[in-house]
């Protein structure tokens, strides 16, 4: 048998020679999924024998990483706000950015709230969902909301009800269905949405992407024209809105100005969000007009 920390040292510099960036994190990670542990608990692991299961676990996926596929499917799970999300090459793996546009939905969601006893739910709506993150967020951590999930991919849509099925209670409170955008959602919705938030596809063909990106599924990575989806939500968004229900859609950075502009004609109130990088990330549009 072979103790953990030999095993780790090991991985680490076969990671280094095949040039993985941060090979530490990406071998403590894998070696906690093969071990089923975290935090101290893996620190005590290290000292250790390796059992023949954990070994080919280990190796399998430490293989997989020197190939170059990213850390996030490699050990299947990923942190997501307040949770631990099941992922796999069907979806998106969950970035930080998005975690700020969940948290920007989160506070439209409070904002509509309704205080008095009996109340409806705050009915949010997660259009192009993928592992289902920002919907998830949003029901996890503000628990009288009714929240929908929508998808193009029956794949994604699959992963994104395995990851409610982990949610616990506040999964009775999801609904996901297929479909494209607004035709994935029952008509009895329309006009009655408090808020809708998505990170649609906004990636240019043309753009020079890291080359992790090649793993994630183009449906929802690339866009034509890359500002196609976010406009086609901020003009359809005010059909199935409150009168004072909110969008928050994520977007490229250079995509906020113009798509400000463009939400500035159905929206009463439009304001640019900035990621944690201070870059304009997201726009939130309040009080759709009516036409």
């Amino acid at each position: 048998m072979v103790v953990w920390r030999k095993l780790v040292d090991e991985a680490a510099e076969a990671l280094r020679r095949a040039e993985v960036p941060d090979p530490e994190t990406s071998v403590r990670r894998i070696g906690q999924q093969a071990t089923g542990t975290d935090g101290a608990d893996w620190l005590d692991v290290l000292g250790r024998d390796a059992t023949e299961r954990q070994l080919a676990a280990f190796d399998a996926m430490v293989e997989r990483r020197k190939g170059g596929e990213p850390l996030q499917y490699v050990v299947g799970r990923w942190g997501f706000r307040t949770l631990d999300l099941f992922i796999d090459q069907r979806v998106l793996i969950p970035r930080p950015e998005t975690e700020v546009v969940a948290g920007l939905a989160l506070e439209e969601a409070r904002r509509l709230g309704r205080a008095e006893p009996g109340a409806d739910p705050v009915v949010v709506v997660d259009l192009g969902t993928g592992s289902g993150a920002i919907g998830l967020a949003v029901a996890a951590e503000h628990p009288a909301t009714e929240v929908w999930l929508t998808d193009i991919s029956a794949d994604a849509l699959n992963v994104a009800r395995a990851n409610v099925a982990g949610l616990g209670r506040s999964g009775a409170r999801i609904r996901a269905v297929e479909g494209s955008w607004f035709h994935a959602l029952p008509v009895e919705l329309r006009g009655r949405i408090d808020v809708i938030v998505s990170n649609p596809p906004y990636v240019d063909r043309g753009d020079t992407v890291d080359p992790q990106v090649a793993w994630e599924p183009e449906i929802a990575l690339f866009a034509e024209p890359p500002t196609g989806p976010v406009s086609h939500l901020i003009e359809y968004s005010p059909l199935w809105l409150c009168d004072d229900g909110a969008l928050v859609v994520e977007m490229a950075t250079d995509h906020t100005g113009p798509m400000a502009e463009l939400a500035a004609r159905h929206f009463a109130t439009v304001t640019v969000a900035h990621d944690l990088a201070g870059r304009p990330r997201a726009v939130v549009a309040r009080a759709p007009k009516r036409f």
